[in-house]
């Protein structure tokens, strides 16, 4: 499994390449995709999960379709820095993706990203339904936004 640092995650990227983020649940995969300058990440799906060869055939779909060049996946660790079993989960998602899609993959702490994502849908005042429909893309995109951001922060 190609796992990188953001500084080599980057590296890899061919120019025009984008980085697609990850919000994993148990039942769906929230996506987003950067732009191809690594500045903004944008919602882009949510699939509902379902055997794991099919999954990866849509994501290998898609990473063709939107130029592609590595993955950010959100890491759920704990508040206390520790992991537990959806890190590990996460983890061997990461492991049987990197089998199936030869891409380079970067783990990105998204600790209160969903909480994040909620508090702002309730301040639009988005109905339970509207909120439940776009949580898991919208945390994929804060997720991605936040490796972006800190890897012009640091000059990567």
């Amino acid at each position: 499994m190609a796992i990188r640092n953001p500084a080599d995650l980057k590296a890899d990227l061919k120019p025009g390449q984008r980085l697609m983020g990850f919000d994993i649940g148990e039942k769906t995969l929230g996506l987003a995709l950067s732009d191809t300058s690594l500045t903004i990440a944008t919602p882009l799906e949510t699939l509902r999960r379902g055997k794991f060869t099919a999954d990866a055939e849509k994501l290998a779909r898609l990473v063709a379709q939107h130029q592609v060049g590595g993955f950010v996946l959100g890491l759920p660790v704990n508040m206390d820095g520790s992991e537990g079993p959806r890190c590990q989960s996460v983890r061997a998602f990461a492991s049987n993706l990197a089998g199936k899609i030869a891409l380079p993959l970067a783990f990105w702490d998204e600790r209160l990203s969903t909480a994040a994502v909620t508090r702002t849908m309730l301040d639009a005042d988005l109905s339970r339904a509207r909120r439940a429909e776009l949580v898991d893309k919208l945390a994929a995109a804060y997720i991605l936004q936040g490796f972006l951001d800190h890897a012009r922060q640091a000059r990567l």
